[in-house]
């Protein structure tokens, strides 16, 4: 089958379009045909190696798996024994290892959920991460509740976009951060306010805000800090944008938030999100619903994902960016 491969660390060139051995459904397993994969920030980074430190995980010389893809949607193949959550034809979505490829398998236990009925399998494929990385949080870390006041740093990409859309759903009062061009997409999935950061500093005006979920990493712990309210909630994610050869990057903020968070009243909380299918449901249920709706940037094809990747690591994409297959 054909997949997207890459044999050493790089940028985007190191990505190939390769035929590599299509694998098949084992015991508790499906395999699925996919239909669309979209591009996360950790898929650059894998290419990349960087930050250096993350290659510990990674792959110290090279990746350990050599086809990149995260997040997919398509059609259930063939089912392994013991598997009776899945049938062949079933419209399938979730987070794999290797999905910019032809055919994925998945443990049917794992990240692995029935497609939203009522959004594309190019919608469907935009979600798994992202939207995960959001609703664990917004709702597991923060705890948002009614009335509460959140801002999100970085309102317009993959996970930003989901951020400002389950904050509404909660019952904040939502502001965004982002750039001049994305301020009407902002506001129209539902943020009350929306900050300009080319003309305005959100450390400087606005708040105090019981949650700040930052996706960027680009302001210190202090000035977070400075616009909660006494007892805020920080949810640290990750963040940055490609520029080559750190060791650290995003790392080294996670770090002293996790030191931080030991000595002060404010709650500092570092996101791990874990791929789950109970939230791919709750996910599936709110983009059912009509509270959710994912949003696409630009689409790709299979062999024009080395420019997607591209594309999204050089900071040019808004929302999210996806492969068909």
């Amino acid at each position: 089958m054909k997949a997207i491969v890459q044999d050493r660390y790089g940028p985007s060139d190191v990505l190939r379009v390769g035929e590599v051995e299509p694998p098949a459904a084992g015991d508790g397993e499906v395999l699925v045909r996919v239909q669309a994969a979209s591009v996360n920030a950790r898929d650059w980074h894998v290419m990349r190696g960087d930050p250096y430190v993350a290659r510990v995980a990674f792959g110290l010389g090279a990746p350990k798996v050599r086809v990149r893809g995260t997040d997919f949607a398509g059609r259930v193949e063939a089912v392994g024994a013991g598997v009776t959550r899945f049938r062949p034809g079933d419209e399938v979505y979730g987070e794999v290892d290797a999905a910019f490829a032809e055919y994925v398998r998945v443990p049917a236990a794992g990240a692995v959920d029935r497609k939203p009925a009522n959004v594309t399998f190019e919608q469907a494929a935009a979600v798994p991460l992202a939207g995960n990385t959001a609703l664990m949080g917004l709702r597991d870390e923060a705890g948002v509740r009614p009335g509460q006041r959140v801002l999100v740093n970085g309102a317009s990409g993959g996970v930003g976009t989901f951020a400002v859309q389950l904050a509404k759903a909660f019952g904040a009062h939502v502001t965004g951060v982002c750039s001049t061009r994305n301020v009407d997409l902002v506001r129209s999935l539902g943020a009350d306010r929306v900050i300009d950061y080319t003309v305005a500093d959100f450390v400087r005006e606005g708040g105090p805000y019981d949650v700040v979920f930052d996706l960027v990493g680009n302001r210190s712990l202090a000035e977070f800090r400075r616009v909660l309210t006494p007892t805020g909630t920080l949810v640290l994610s990750g963040g940055g944008v490609s520029e080559g050869g750190s060791l650290f990057g995003p790392v080294g903020l996670i770090t002293r938030g996790r030191v931080v968070s030991r000595f002060v009243r404010h709650r500092v909380r570092v996101l791990t999100a874990v791929p789950g299918r109970e939230n791919l449901a709750t996910l599936r249920e709110l983009i059912e619903s009509g509270a959710v709706t994912p949003v696409i940037d630009r689409t790709f094809t299979l062999g024009e994902a080395a420019e997607a990747v591209r594309y999204l690591e050089m900071d040019h994409a808004r929302a999210k960016v996806v492969i068909t297959v």
